[in-house]
């Protein structure tokens, strides 16, 4: 085990002498050493000390523990002894993986340190580390990337090991070098490892002289376009650049047509995109399979050559190139065709003398039933979730003792396999937009109660049913109890900014199959409110009620496949929720907030007015998914004795729904109790008032929403900016109808602006490039014309709404 930091920690507290007394003992091959008294004159020569003690400490630790684990590590394994844990580690990422790590850490007795950008002061994992410090601006190239910074606080904080978490700097090999240098562990491969599966390129290279069949492509090293675009031509299109260092779908563009044009737009996109996130704008060459399904496969390997599969897991419903619904076991796979992606997943990582855990990804054709290697990703997954769902084992405690020198704690043949786990990523997104991502405050958050944080292990039992998906791979298990799990890394307030990835949480499901868990999927989904930010969630419950997912008919173009289904047209608000939405906002009206809900009967009795007067309102409403154009519609509220109200809803089409009787009263700031034609329900109801920046229009985003919760999906309601306010403010977005406007989608940042003042452009021409949350979107002309204004430019933030491009139209 590596030395404590504790008295290192103190000394690299001051600046001055200090002295380093017994500093710590090491406990690898029992050798023991005490730091002798030293006095070190300046902070910067202090951690230089420090580093080298480290370095003699630990032995070279990432560079030697392979030789010393081939000596010790049978007779250790079969002795039972094991190496201590780590006393400290440092989590060098955020949001939901760094709350993840932070868990089983503190399972296990392990004091964390976060660290954190100016824009996550108060982020989950800030809060939930022992103790955090901020490393740097919100970019990520001045934060989560600054090795330096990193390194340093791990000294400050005493921190022996680092974990990557995914994403950053999870899989840079010269972030895990510097590690080891400075005497800290990489929770995570040997930098050698990391650099040959971490090149897309390098790694094909490697699996075709292991025998592992690869796809079509050009992977060598000649970056010209002109060169790349001849190699497509004989590859055949449609072709796919993938970034060589890239992951997440980050520096990929497909390209469908075989004309230059596209081919180097393309290109220079995914350079562009793989430069910003990866630090390397070096791309490969592929054929692009048609109907392909992704199947990835876990591995695990210890420093003393043990290395096995915990089984594959489908990833293959995608959006941007990037999972959103994952999987395990992957559907429909033989037992024979199990164990041949699993023993070449084990060969990939034994051919790299690979440490730790890793997934070894394939394209499956589904025209062809045959299977090539991808890529490998050299870290822990964003889905690894599922797999420990339905292995029972804690991934991230078994990175911890690999990585503290331990031997892999079972052998193929006693993984367990039971039953089925979903996981859902849940995005700040417009799916209806071209899931373009969203930011903002998350003004209201509800989620399904978990019943698990951590996954539950399973125990072999040989009265116990053998699960259909084990056999005949492992032992007897016991039958699965459905779980639900929460991945998330944001609370209700919490700001989801431009700067990173916009994934809010993972929601894990796991049945005793396919069809339970998928149903327990389509429920979980219904109890996950959001407000604040545009989401996917919507999206996901369709995406799992969908009849060709349910039977697991799947490939990575299942969204563009099934697009009309998915995407059905909204229908009309139903008359019931209406009347809900105007209840609400009527007895609302009437209730003056504090700040904790107390119950009034003036929440119930506001029927009657000081003189008895009977009360009569109506309350107009839209649908926000309608244009400005529609008329809203219009809903008559009286009241009666005794709390009930009489409804109509008027609309401008149609004969006018009527409910008698309505009993109805706020129990919550956001829940209404109602009972509409017979049936007694609990509406939650959420109220976001417009942004107090932006003037009053017909623009939806300048009014009040009402999200409405109720049922199996989320209705959001505007109400209409009144008349006199819109004469105050004037119709801002209306004003530029009919022109060549181009405004921001989303908060951004603008990355390259391809035009100026005076420049002649076509319809359909690209004249801005946007950047949010890692992601680039391109807008192009919707007219042909002359530009008339640019009002950005590169490198500048942009709120959504921000007018950035005018075109004047051509006279005809």
């Amino acid at each position: 085990m590596l030395p404590s930091k504790h008295s290192i920690s103190h000394g690299l507290n001051r600046i001055g002498t200090t002295s380093l007394t017994q500093l710590s003992v090491c406990n690898i091959r029992n050798i023991h050493w005490n730091a002798n008294t030293i006095t070190v004159r300046s902070e910067k020569t202090q951690r230089r000390v420090v580093a080298t003690r480290r370095r003699q400490a630990n032995l070279h630790w990432n560079t030697q523990q392979r030789t010393f684990a081939s000596e010790v590590g049978a007779s250790s394994f079969l002795s039972g002894s094991r190496k201590s844990h780590f006393d400290k580690i440092l989590i060098a990422n955020r949001g939901e993986i760094a709350c993840r790590v932070i868990r089983t850490a503190n399972k296990l007795g392990i004091r964390c340190v976060a660290v954190y950008s100016e824009a996550d002061h108060d982020a989950l994992h800030v809060k939930m580390a022992d103790e955090a410090y901020c490393i740097g601006p919100a970019p990520s190239s001045e934060s989560y990337l600054n090795m330096n910074k990193i390194i340093e606080v791990c000294h400050l904080s005493g921190a022996q090991a680092v974990h990557p978490g995914y994403g950053f700097l999870s899989e840079n090999a010269q972030f895990a070098q510097r590690l080891s240098e400075e005497g800290i562990v990489f929770i995570g491969p040997p930098a050698s490892a990391i650099i040959s599966m971490g090149s897309k390129s390098e790694s094909k290279n490697i699996m075709s002289s292991a025998g592992v069949p690869c796809v079509p492509g050009y992977h060598g090293h000649n970056q010209d376009p002109e060169f790349l675009f001849e190699k497509a031509k004989e590859i055949g299109f449609p072709v796919l650049i993938k970034a060589v260092h890239g992951g997440g779908g980050k520096g990929m563009r497909t390209v469908l047509e075989p004309t230059a044009e596209a081919f180097y737009e393309a290109l220079t996109s995914a350079k562009r995109e793989s430069l910003k996130s990866f630090g390397n704008d070096t791309v490969l060459v592929e054929k692009y399979i048609q109907r392909p399904r992704h199947v990835e496969v876990q591995v695990f390997a210890d420093s003393m050559g043990g290395a096995i599969s915990l089984w594959e897991r489908d990833c293959s419903v995608q959006r941007r190139n990037q999972k959103i619904i994952e999987e395990a076991p992957a559907p429909g796979l033989s037992v024979e065709l199990r164990e041949s992606l699993s023993a070449k997943a084990v060969a990939a990582a034994r051919a790299v003398n690979y440490v730790g855990a890793g997934t070894v990804e394939f394209i499956f054709d589904n025209d062809t039933q045959d299977f090539y290697f991808m890529e490998m990703n050299t870290r822990l997954q964003v889905e690894h979730p599922v797999t420990e769902m339905v292995t029972g084992l804690d991934l991230v405690e078994w990175q911890l003792e690999v990585a503290a020198g331990n031997p892999l704690s079972l052998d193929q043949s006693s993984v367990p396999l039971v039953g089925h786990a979903f996981e859902a990523r849940i995005y700040a997104e417009n799916p209806r937009n071209n899931f373009l991502p969203d930011s903002g405050q998350l003004l209201y958050l509800s989620t399904p109660t978990p019943s698990l944080t951590l996954p539950r292990p399973y125990k072999p039992s040989s009265a116990s049913q053998r699960s259909s998906n084990a056999k005949p791979l492992g032992p007897y298990y016991d039958s699965v109890s459905p779980s639900i799990r929460l991945e998330q890394g944001f609370e209700q307030g919490s700001q989801i900014g431009v700067f990173y990835d916009p994934m809010i949480a993972k929601l894990i499901v796991h049945g005793q199959d396919r069809t339970e868990a998928l149903r327990m999927l389509r429920k979980a989904l219904d109890e996950y409110h959001v407000v604040g930010v545009s989401t996917n969630v919507e999206f996901l419950r369709t995406l799992a009620g969908n009849q060709a997912f349910i039977e697991a008919e799947l490939e990575t173009g299942f969204i563009q496949k099934h697009f009309d289904e998915l995407f059905a047209p909204i229908s009309e608000p139903a008359p019931e929720i209406l009347a809900q939405a105007a209840l609400f906002v009527a007895l609302r009206d009437h209730f003056k907030q504090k700040a904790s809900f107390v119950q009034s009967p003036w929440t119930t009795l506001v029927s009657r007015r000081f003189g008895g007067d009977v009360y009569e309102r109506v309350i107009h409403i839209q649908d926000d998914a309608s244009t400005s154009e529609i008329e809203p519609t219009a809903i008559h509220i009286k009241s009666l004795a005794g709390g009930l109200f009489d409804v109509e809803v008027r609309t401008s089409t149609g004969t006018p729904a009527q409910f008698l009787g309505v009993s109805a009263k706020l129990v919550s700031p956001t829940s209404l109790s109602i009972t509409l034609n017979g049936k007694l329900s609990t509406v939650t109801i959420v109220s976001q008032p417009p942004p107090p920046s932006i003037p009053a229009s017909l623009a939806h985003n300048t009014m009040e929403r009402l999200h409405v919760f109720s049922g199996e999906r989320k209705r959001t309601l505007v109400i209409p900016t009144p008349k006199w306010l819109l004469m105050q403010g004037g119709d801002v977005l209306s004003a530029a109808a009919g022109t060549g406007a181009l405004k921001a989608p989303m908060p951004s940042l603008v990355v390259d602006v391809r035009v100026k003042v005076g420049d002649k452009v076509e319809k359909g021409q690209s004249v801005i490039v946007l950047e949010s949350m890692k992601t680039e979107t391109v807008l192009r002309a919707g007219i042909s014309g002359t530009v008339k204004v640019v009002e950005c430019k590169n490198g500048e933030m942009v709120q959504e709404g921000k007018e950035l491009i005018n075109i004047e139209a051509d006279e005809e």
